[in-house]
């Protein structure tokens, strides 16, 4: 429930989604925003109807439930709305696709403030024009806990998606964006500590910058591999070696650790590089690349994709070597 201790609950004055209703909470969501050309029907009929002048569209959903993937005492409503989207919008990004749509169904109890609701919705428009679309539809319902459901359409623009299977050997591993970001603020709001001059890892976590633009710079450069870091560099790595039944190898010294990561490590007695290579959710880019002059300006090469070899347990390594720890975040395992 949202009065659940450390959450925002509604006072006496303030209106609940109860008292205005679904068609209110939805109007309010709606009201005013503007729609890119792509959106021919936007929301206020039964469907929306997206323009897809490449003929095929890249579709990708994911599901935020209070408790498990945010918490409304560490994040306002606004940031958790902005990364309900972003996690979305980076995985149209990986597939090389630019993003034209978005579908946002809302569960939540009878009791939610309309703030909460108002904060999601602004947080989750301004996320979507950040990744130069718009939201064309949606769902509000009645359920026990908050929970977002955000599905993401994208554009390919004539172009062919980048899949995780096409790494080839000898290829080069980069990445765009940030790394290690958002598990370092994770740590923080979970450290019983003054967090003072760690505001840089801590918006980090509440609100992820996906690198949108460099999905199709990485397509348009001929990447021949793609993913979003989801989960952790190393875990993402791996569905990638998986696929294209190569071993990728990361180069630790090419792995840049900015000093707000460092910072943050010594405050709660991590190895900042643990962070990098096994942190989720800050949802950059990963991928592969030919050769150098096919890696664009914004991308970090960080390693090699190499033969797997009989040892299917090495498919992704860190200077020759198994990583000893967790390679990244998974969804059923202990809390």
């Amino acid at each position: 429930m949202i009065d659940d201790p450390g959450t925002e609950s509604a006072t006496d004055t303030e209106p609940t989604v109860a008292q205005v209703g679904e068609f209110e909470v939805i109007s309010r969501a709606v009201a005013d925003r503007v729609q890119p050309p792509s959106t021919i029907v936007g929301p206020g009929d039964d469907a929306a109807v997206v323009a897809a002048p490449d003929g095929r569209i890249a579709a990708s959903t994911d599901m935020l439930v209070h408790g498990r993937h945010f918490r409304l005492d560490w994040s306002s409503p606004v940031q958790i709305g902005r990364k309900a989207i972003a996690q979305n919008g980076a995985d149209i990004a990986a597939m090389g696709a630019r993003c034209s749509g978005f579908l946002v169904s809302l569960g939540c109890p009878a009791d939610t403030p309309v703030r909460v609701t108002d904060g999601l919705n602004e947080g989750m428009w301004l996320e979507a024009v950040a990744a130069g679309s718009a939201i064309v539809g949606g769902d509000v319902v009645q359920s026990p806990e908050l929970v977002i459901s955000v599905t993401a359409l994208g554009d390919l623009q004539g172009r062919a998606p980048v899949l995780r299977s096409g790494a080839r050997v000898g290829d080069l591993i980069a990445y765009a964006g940030r790394l290690g970001w958002s598990a370092a603020g994770l740590a923080l709001l979970l450290a019983d500590m003054d967090r003072t001059g760690h505001d840089a890892v801590l918006d980090a976590h509440r609100v992820p910058v996906p690198p949108y633009r460099a999905g199709v710079g990485a397509a348009e450069a001929g990447a021949t591999s793609l993913t979003d870091v989801s989960d952790g560099l190393l875990s993402d790595l791996g569905h990638i070696a998986d696929a294209s039944n190569v071993r990728m190898d990361i180069d630790p010294e090419l792995l840049d650790i900015p000093a707000e990561l460092r910072s943050a490590a010594t405050a709660v007695g991590i190895d900042s590089l643990d962070w990098v290579l096994t942190g989720g959710e800050d949802h950059a880019l990963v991928g592969t690349f030919g050769d150098h002059s096919a890696v664009p300006a914004e991308w970090t090469v960080i390693g090699r994709v190499e033969h797997l070899g009989d040892d299917r347990a090495s498919r992704v390594t860190v200077d020759g070597r198994v990583h000893s720890g967790r390679s990244g975040w998974t969804s059923f395992e202990s809390e």
